[in-house]
């Protein structure tokens, strides 16, 4: 796979007024089975917006021609929201983890938002002062990681331990590779929890992942240039 080094920029999001109101419908909705780690679609700890060009707004157009970056992101959250609910309805030991089902996780939580969703970005984009891989990269790079990485999962595991370590190599991977416009943070969470709940286990408690653990977590995302996978399974671990 191209090896790039990922920068991450730490801030703050204030979701406490949507997460109030989608309560009622997460009970309903998850029908007793799993709870999602809403802190796991939350932007509590993201990076500032991509920009493929210095001309460009921080804005991306939308479907629903949303101007104002608090209604987008309240958007973007419900459909994050949703999208893991239902996934996780539908998880049953046969679901398989592919570069297709997460296409799909992207579609599912952004596809009412931007035609992009589900689609590989077109665009090089940088983030905080860094340069993502190339977007001709991607699908070669999304691929070597199916291939390496995704077909390879068992569809049990005998350990927590042998599953942290999986987590960690796909939410590492996945991270590094950024294949996506918009939502590559979120999609690698869901895509966590999910493995997880395959499992039997609820789901990974992403708020452990704070302000003084941030760092590590991104730091551990860089040391996968190395395919070492050891750091991000201590974060794994931890969450876990």
């Amino acid at each position: 796979m191209i090896r790039m080094f990922i920068c991450f920029v730490s801030c703050q999001g204030n979701f406490a007024n949507i997460v109030t109101s989608k309560l009622p419908q997460l009970t309903v909705l998850c029908a007793g089975k799993y709870f999602v780690n809403l802190v796991s679609i939350s932007n509590r700890h993201t990076m500032v917006k991509y920009v493929s060009s210095p001309e460009e707004s921080e804005l991306l157009p939308n479907l629903l021609n949303l101007s104002n970056r608090d209604e987008i992101d309240k958007s973007e959250f419900e459909g994050f929201l949703l999208a893991e609910l239902s996934l996780t309805e539908e998880l049953t030991v046969r679901t398989k983890f592919t570069v297709k089902y997460i296409k799909r996780i992207h579609k599912l939580s952004l596809g009412h938002l931007y035609s992009f969703a589900g689609k590989y970005r077109t665009v090089n984009m940088s983030k905080g002062g860094f340069l993502f891989p190339a977007a001709q990269f991607i699908s070669q790079n999304m691929n070597n990681f199916e291939k390496e990485i995704l077909l390879n999962l068992p569809t049990k595991y005998d350990s927590n331990q042998s599953l942290i370590k999986d987590i960690a190599k796909v939410h590492g991977e996945f991270l590094f590779i950024h294949p996506f416009r918009e939502g590559n943070g979120r999609v690698a969470r869901v895509l966590a929890n999910l493995m997880a709940r395959k499992q039997g286990i609820k789901g990974l408690n992403f708020e452990k992942i704070d302000e003084k653990v941030f760092p590590e977590y991104v730091s551990a995302v860089q040391m996968v240039a190395d395919r070492n996978y050891a750091p991000m399974g201590k974060i794994i671990k931890l969450i876990f």
